[in-house]
């Protein structure tokens, strides 16, 4: 029986309405990790939905939830030195 690979985020960072999630992926170096981070509202029919733009308001958070997910990243990464494009850090 084949294991079916989540679609779910490793782990996921919330303040406010500012959401980072970070998603492992497999390069030819091993997992490397990606962060995606949206601001979370309802609209006119009061559905949840998100952005990826944000107003002055939410950058301080965007920058707090950046912050978070790079710790994580750090402590559970495989300890690469660069990104899958080969851009080093």
């Amino acid at each position: 029986m084949s294991k079916q690979k989540s679609n779910q985020p490793v782990q996921e960072f919330r303040l406010g309405r500012i959401k980072a999630a970070i998603w492992a992926n497999e390069g030819k170096t091993g997992t490397f990790h990606n962060v995606s981070i949206s601001r979370l509202y309802k609209d006119d029919q009061d559905h949840w939905q998100d952005a990826t733009s944000f107003g002055r308001e939410d950058l301080p958070l965007v920058m707090k939830v950046a912050d978070h997910a790079h710790s994580w990243i750090f402590e559970h990464g495989n300890g690469a030195t660069t990104s899958e494009s080969g851009e080093s850090f």
